[in-house]
């Protein structure tokens, strides 16, 4: 095959994308005003803490807020928030959310056991991660936060794809390589019509505990240079906190813990940046017309 079918070939495979893309039909959540989703492009940025951060934010702003898992492979909320053991109420076929401090939430690792891995195929798990968006009784929430698996793969592709998204967070840190990624992320939910809310960099700076000493350990300026590239804002620079850490594997995450921390701050001042986004990406009414007899 030469260059030039080669291109012809990747060029209609795309074009059967889009129109696929296009007649995908959206999952419906009774009980949901906004679902947005929280990912990066790769692991190890430090998504899930913040994403858990972020739904306490939101909610100590006065909203009703809902967590999802959507790691199927890896939850972990469900240890952030304290209630990792808890199982979930059923009623028939429905799941209720369990609560975590104020937060309806709701996880593959509420319903396996702790120690029983997910070897699923990415249908499976897309079907898995289906089932818990729409059979979980959402109650009355504003703003339902979805941690994403890490990656560009087919259950975000999926998400993206079939869920109702109101926007999406970026989480990423400094160094090039995570903003390689994260570049993908924020991609992928333009293909897909979901506008990019804004980008958290994550460990933007280490503050030595014995004598305060700051350092740019992971460089510098990541953030806002992807965030101008996107047109997109910087919503927070969080940095990398040993009391950040320790809150997290202790159930109680730092916006519940240490709510004047400046890190807890820096939250709330995102959570309030992504329901004003939110309030102005609202669809105006309808325009009503006088006609004249």
């Amino acid at each position: 095959m030469t260059s030039d079918e080669l291109n012809v070939s990747l060029a209609v495979l795309n074009n059967r994308r889009q129109i696929i893309s296009s007649v995908v039909e959206k999952i419906q959540l009774p009980g949901v005003e906004h679902v947005v989703a929280v990912a990066s492009g790769k692991g190890g940025v430090g998504k899930s803490t913040v994403a858990a951060n972020l739904a306490l934010a939101l909610s100590a702003e006065g909203y009703r807020v809902g967590l999802l898992d959507a790691d199927i492979y890896g939850p972990s909320q469900g240890a952030m928030m304290g209630v990792a053991e808890v199982r979930p109420e059923v009623s028939g076929d429905r799941l209720h959310p369990v609560m975590a401090h104020g937060i309806q939430c709701m996880s593959m690792g509420f319903v396996t056991s702790p120690n029983t891995p997910a070897v699923w195929r990415g249908p499976m798990a897309s079907g898995a991660l289906q089932q818990l968006l729409t059979q979980t009784e959402w109650d009355n929430l504003q703003i339902l936060l979805v941690d994403m698996p890490p990656g560009t793969g087919d259950i975000q592709l999926t998400l993206a794809q079939r869920v109702p998204l109101s926007g999406a967070v970026i989480v990423t840190t400094p160094q090039d390589i995570a903003l390689l990624d994260a570049r993908k992320g924020i991609e992928m939910f333009s293909k897909v019509q979901v506008p990019t809310l804004g980008v958290i960099e994550n460990m933007s700076t280490h503050v030595c505990s014995e004598c305060g000493h700051e350092e740019a350990i992971f460089g510098s300026g990541g953030g806002a240079s992807i965030a101008a590239e996107y047109e997109t804002r910087v919503l927070a620079q969080l940095p990398l906190s040993m009391s950040i850490r320790q809150q997290s594997d202790q159930g109680v995450p730092i916006v519940a813990s240490a709510p004047d921390d400046p890190a807890s701050e820096s939250l709330r001042a995102a959570a309030r940046d992504i329901a004003s986004a939110l309030q102005e990406g609202q669809p105006e009414g309808p325009s009503i017309k006088v006609l004249d007899d």
